[in-house]
C-alpha cells in the first residue's frame, strides 16, 4: 500500500515537473514582452508626467499629423510602430501551441463562467498589445483551448485594459471621464466573451486534444514551435496587413469634420464609435486622438467612445476573429463593443 502511494507520489511530481517544464519557454516569452513593453510604457509615462502631454509618431492615422501621407505611407509606419510587439504576439501563439497542455488550458479557462473571463482579462492586461498584435494570441489559445469566451476576453483585455494606457488617461483626462473608460472596458472583457460563448460556444473548432509530455525530444519541440511560428505568421499576417490596409483607407477617407458636430451629440457619439471600431491604431494613439476631437468642439462623448472602441477591436482583429471561427462571431464581438462605446458616450455627455 505504502509503495502504491509512493509510486502516485512520484507521478504527480513528474507530471507537476513536467507542467513546469513545458510552460517555462512560454514564460520567458510573455517575461520578455511585459518587460519591453512595460519599459516602453514607463518612458511615455515618465515623459507625459514631465510635459502634460502626449505627442505620439506622426504620419501614422490622418487625424493624428498634417502631413498628407498616402495610405500606403502610412499602412508602412503603423508596421513599423508595431512590428516588435507582432512579433512577440507570433512566438507567444506558437509557444502556447507548442508547450501549452490543452488540459491545462481547458481546467484554468473553464466554460462559460465569469471566472474564465476574469482569468482570461488578469492574463491579457499585463500584455499590453493592440489589438492587431493580441490577434495570434487569441488564435493560439482558441484552438488550444476550444474556449471561445476567455479567449476573447484575453483578446480584448490585452488593449482595453493596458495598465499604462488607463494610467495616462488618469492622467490626462478628468476622472469622469477616465473612469468610465475603466469601467467600460472591464464590462467588455467580461461580458463580450460570455455573449459570444453563449451564442456559439458549442461551434467545433479544431482541438487538439494529446498533451506536450506526449512528444518526445527537446529537439522535436524546437522543430514544432518553429514550424507553428511560420504557421501563424503565413496564415494571419496577409489578414492583419489587409486589414490595417483597409483601415488607413477609412481613416483616409473620414475627413475630420464628421467627428466635430456639436449640434448633434448622439450623433457624434455614434459615427465616432462607429468609425473606432474598424480603425487600426497603434497602443496610446487613442489618447491623442481623443485630445484632437475634443479641441475640434466634438462633445466628450464622442471622445469617450473613441477611447474605448478605438484600442480595444479593429479591423485585422476582427478578421483575425473571423478566420479563426465566423463572421458571425466577429459581428458579435464588434457590435457588444460598439454598444458599450455608445452608452458609455451617452452617459458621459449627459453627467
Amino acid at each position: 500500500m505504502e509503495q502504491t502511494t509512493h509510486t502516485k507520489s512520484e507521478e504527480s511530481l513528474t507530471a507537476i515537473q513536467r507542467a513546469v517544464y513545458f510552460a517555462l519557454p512560454t514564460l520567458l516569452i510573455i517575461g520578455a514582452l511585459i518587460a519591453y513593453k512595460s519599459s516602453a510604457a514607463l518612458a511615455v509615462i515618465g515623459k507625459v508626467s514631465t510635459t502634460g502631454a502626449l505627442t505620439p509618431r506622426s504620419n501614422v492615422i490622418p487625424l493624428v499629423g498634417a502631413s498628407g501621407a498616402s495610405v500606403l505611407t502610412r499602412t508602412l509606419n503603423y508596421f513599423l510602430v508595431i512590428w516588435p510587439a507582432l512579433f512577440f504576439g507570433i512566438l507567444i501563439s506558437a509557444a502556447v501551441t507548442t508547450f501549452v497542455s490543452p488540459r491545462w488550458l481547458v481546467r484554468v479557462l473553464g466554460k462559460g463562467s465569469l471566472r474564465g473571463q476574469i482569468i482570461a482579462g488578469a492574463a491579457g492586461a499585463p500584455l499590453m498589445l493592440c489589438s492587431c498584435c493580441v490577434a495570434p494570441i487569441f488564435k493560439g489559445v482558441y484552438e488550444r483551448s476550444a474556449r471561445l469566451g476567455p479567449s476573447l476576453g484575453l483578446m480584448l483585455a490585452a488593449p482595453a485594459l493596458n495598465p499604462a494606457a488607463l494610467i495616462l488617461t488618469f492622467m490626462l483626462f478628468n476622472f469622469k471621464i477616465a473612469g468610465t473608460r475603466l469601467a467600460a472596458s472591464i464590462a467588455a472583457v467580461l461580458f463580450t466573451g460570455m455573449i459570444a460563448d453563449k451564442i456559439f460556444g458549442g461551434a467545433s473548432v479544431a482541438f487538439e486534444a494529446d498533451d506536450v509530455s506526449e512528444y518526445s525530444s527537446g529537439r522535436s519541440y524546437l522543430l514544432r514551435f518553429v514550424r507553428s511560428c511560420f504557421q501563424v505568421a503565413l496564415r494571419l499576417v496577409p489578414v492583419i496587413v489587409i486589414g490595417v490596409l483597409v483601415s488607413m483607407v477609412i481613416a483616409q477617407w473620414l475627413p475630420a469634420s464628421t467627428f466635430t458636430s456639436p449640434n448633434a451629440r448622439l450623433l457624434a457619439v455614434i459615427v465616432v464609435a462607429t468609425f473606432a471600431i474598424p480603425l487600426a491604431l497603434p497602443t496610446f494613439f487613442e489618447i491623442p486622438l481623443a485630445f484632437v476631437l475634443l479641441s475640434s468642439g466634438a462633445p466628450v462623448g464622442a471622445a469617450m467612445a473613441l477611447l474605448i472602441a478605438g484600442p480595444a477591436v479593429n479591423l485585422p482583429s476582427l478578421l483575425t476573429i473571423i478566420r479563426s471561427t465566423s463572421w458571425k462571431v466577429a459581428a458579435v464581438v464588434a457590435a457588444s463593443v460598439w454598444l458599450i462605446a455608445v452608452v458609455s458616450g451617452i452617459l458621459v455627455n449627459s453627467i
